[in-house]
């Protein structure tokens, strides 16, 4: 279980020649080319042994400690107008009105106290300020049952007055909804989150699995507790930006162990709370 919140409470893949593996954290999707023969089939072959070299470089084993990135942060229990200790993690995304968040429903079912976001949080530090959660979007299949297919919670997010709307002061994920787990099988994604107890978030890079019809799986160590809602990032920049495809939540609450991640696959319902979101926000 990686929700945080319960303190409360006590491979392969194909590639595509023409795609372009850049420095770690810039992810494409590769199809492997036909074996030819003669000199064309010997260059087309160094091609693809480079081409699975770079993505070799870019896979991660373990979670690494990082200075985070913008638009990801930690969500904190506020009291008083005083952060007490982190509990998760969540990932702006783009809207209209630039003032939604992405979490996993499990880290704001239930919490009665006023929920704090701190994007690129790091070692204390609050870059780009401290943002209250005004509202929390979850599925009413969700609310009813707490079905894993459906852990995924959209926060409205609000700064101090007069303040622009913290996408134009983060930047923003796109949001990636509407695939079943089987379509996101084999994608290279980027995973940020924030432990309990640390002062960094951490990251790792690596091929999804298909658990289920409905979830994914993501095997990296380091995912403890606290790390629940973090994004799981495709076509991820250096600087964190990409397209979220899911958040550590779904079976297990996002998992038992910290070498096991899942998400819910962001499917149609998904699709449907997110432009729920948006007309509300």
């Amino acid at each position: 279980m990686r929700w945080a919140a319960r303190l409360l409470r006590g491979g392969r893949t194909r590639v595509h020649l023409m795609s372009v593996l850049a420095a770690v954290g810039v992810f494409a999707t590769i199809s492997l080319v036909p074996a030819t023969s003669g000199a064309a089939g010997d260059t087309l072959r160094s091609l693809r042994a480079a081409l699975r070299a770079s993505v070799h470089t870019e896979v991660t084993s373990s979670g690494q400690s990082f200075g985070g990135v913008s638009a990801v942060g930690a969500l904190f229990l506020e009291s008083s107008g005083k952060l007490g200790q982190h509990f998760c993690t969540a990932s702006v995304v783009h809207s209209p009105h630039g003032d939604l968040a992405v979490t996993a429903a499990h880290c704001v079912t239930g919490v009665s106290s006023q929920i704090a976001f701190v994007p690129g949080y790091a070692n204390g530090a609050e870059p780009y300020g401290v943002w209250q959660v005004t509202r929390v979007y979850t599925d009413q299949a969700w609310q009813s049952s707490q079905d894993p297919d459906d852990d995924v919670a959209f926060l409205q997010l609000s700064g101090p007055a007069g303040a622009s709307p913290i996408e134009a002061v983060t930047g923003a994920e796109q949001v990636g909804t509407g695939s079943p787990a089987k379509a996101l099988a084999s994608t290279l994604v980027r995973v940020i989150g924030y432990p309990d107890g640390a002062d960094q978030p951490v990251w790792c890079v690596n091929w999804t699995k298909v658990f289920s019809p409905t979830q994914l799986e993501f095997d990296c160590g380091g995912y403890t507790n606290g790390t629940s809602g973090g994004p799981f990032l495709a076509d991820a920049s250096s600087s964190g930006q990409g397209t979220v495809i899911g958040v550590i939540g779904g079976y297990e609450q996002g998992g038992d162990t910290p070498q096991v991640s899942y998400s819910s696959a962001f499917g149609p319902a998904v699709a449907v709370l997110y432009q729920t979101a948006e007309a509300s926000s």
